[in-house]
């Protein structure tokens, strides 16, 4: 897919139907299309369901542990497994994509995710738990590349950066999983919970994959798909070789922010509760201020990367979770950190979804694989890492961390901008380009 503004592009926003082609080497012919609209909520719910069904699972870990008798060690290595499946799925995931097109592999995906949801209460110890979660993971990792590839291609076709919304979307199916799991642990044994994800996974990938398999991927007119053999032209580079560094400093973004989402997932509470001696409840609550802001911040991401461009958000939301965290570690009084911790979470909240839509705009759905992969190390890396640090130097200390890889996702924001502009590249829009096509780092 170019990556220039094609003429006529002003009025793509106000379409009411998407002319699509297929994401394959044969060409279909323009169809009547779909109405934008459905095909974004679509995907929104892949993102919505991702995050629901995620969720759910983490909030019945506690009773699958005691169902299995397994001490904290033999847990962890267990639930390696996600991590390990969703790794080594996500690159396998992007050259799915390029073969099949992204829309099939999120429907086979999302129904996966949502079959291996009810293994793990199954299991009788830990080995067979572990092995549940590698299959859990794959199918995880695999959905995350094939729907963010899909909201790459919709993003484009509609000259919007929307990236932020779909992953608000997550956020919210996120709080949704875990609300709704914290009322029927009380009540439901851990099998019958996650075998009712499973039967709503199910529905709505059902209902959702019928508008998904009608939508060819959406493209502007004229455009070839950035997984086209044979139209392979993006910005940035004429050759996939140089494609590599582009898609690579994206990457590394996404691995910075995910190192600090993982880590204040496991650790943000814990700083309350040892650290500064509040109650169960109000350390609880301030890990729920960063996931409440993010998923607001998350919201609201379009208009603000309509408004100020990808390198300002990415610089500026790298910037203010550095400073947010850095007070959330230090601050010595419950409200400075919770404070820190909402700066976080606004500040890192769209960072992840630009990156990873810059990487899959670059590079299409294998760009998406490579920048979700190390992003997902960043997850992998970020609570082992505090664990590690607080010991020799204390839980604060440790936590700083990540104020320092936000900085450092802030600094390769700009290194991004910069690449952009070399001399290798196309110059930067004019002033006539509309402003919901500055992509990529362009500012108006």
């Amino acid at each position: 897919m170019p990556n220039s503004p094609v003429e006529g592009s002003e009025r793509a926003p106000a379409l009411s139907h998407l002319r699509v082609t297929l994401d394959s080497g044969r060409r279909r012919p323009a169809t009547g299309g779909l109405p934008v609209a459905r095909l974004r909520w679509a995907i929104s719910l892949f993102f919505a369901l991702d995050g629901f069904v995620f969720a759910g699972w983490v909030v019945r870990i506690p009773a699958v542990k005691e169902r299995i008798d397994a001490s904290p060690g033999m847990l962890g290595l267990s639930l390696l497994g996600v991590s390990v499946g969703s790794v080594t799925a996500m690159l396998p995931a992007g050259r799915l994509c390029r073969r099949y097109g992204n829309h099939p592999v999120t429907v086979v995906t999302a129904a996966l995710l949502s079959l291996s949801a009810a293994l793990p209460p199954f299991a009788h110890d830990a080995v067979q738990l572990g092995l549940a979660l590698v299959l859990f993971g794959a199918a995880y990792g695999g959905l995350n590349v094939a729907f963010n590839a899909a909201a790459v291609d919709l993003a484009e076709a509609i000259g919007r950066p929307i990236l932020p919304s779909f992953h608000a979307a997550f956020s919210a199916g996120g709080l949704a999983g875990a609300g709704l799991g914290g009322l029927l642990a009380p009540h439901l044994g851990p099998r019958p919970h996650l075998l009712l994800l499973t039967v709503i996974g199910l529905l709505v990938t059902a209902c959702a994959g019928r508008v998904l398999l009608r939508a060819p991927v959406p493209r502007r007119p004229g455009s070839l798909s950035r997984d086209h053999p044979e139209g392979v032209r993006t910005r940035g580079t004429d050759s996939a070789a140089g494609l590599r560094p582009l898609i690579a400093i994206y990457g590394l973004i996404t691995l910075c922010t995910a190192y600090g989402e993982g880590a204040l997932a496991d650790w943000g509470a814990l700083h309350l509760s040892d650290d500064l001696r509040t109650g169960p409840g109000v350390a609880a609550a301030g890990y729920a201020v960063f996931a409440l802001t993010m998923t607001v911040s998350r919201a609201s991401g379009t208009r603000l990367l309509e408004r100020l461009g990808d390198t300002t958000v990415l610089v500026a939301g790298g910037l203010l979770a550095a400073v947010g965290m850095l007070t959330g570690a230090l601050a010595p009084q419950t409200w400075l950190v919770f404070l820190g911790y909402a700066l976080t979470g606004t500040g890192l909240a769209n960072v992840f979804p630009v990156a990873v839509g810059n990487a899959g705009a670059s590079g299409g759905s294998q760009g998406v694989a490579v920048a979700s992969a190390l992003g997902y190390t960043g997850i992998l890396l970020g609570p082992p890492s505090i664990g590690f640090l607080s010991e020799a130097f204390g839980l604060p200390t440790a936590m700083t961390t990540i104020a320092v890889l936000a900085a450092l996702a802030a600094l390769l924001g700009r290194l991004a901008h910069r690449a952009h502009d070399s001399p290798r590249n196309p110059p930067p829009p004019t002033d006539r380009t509309p402003r919901h096509h500055l992509m990529r780092g362009q500012h108006p």
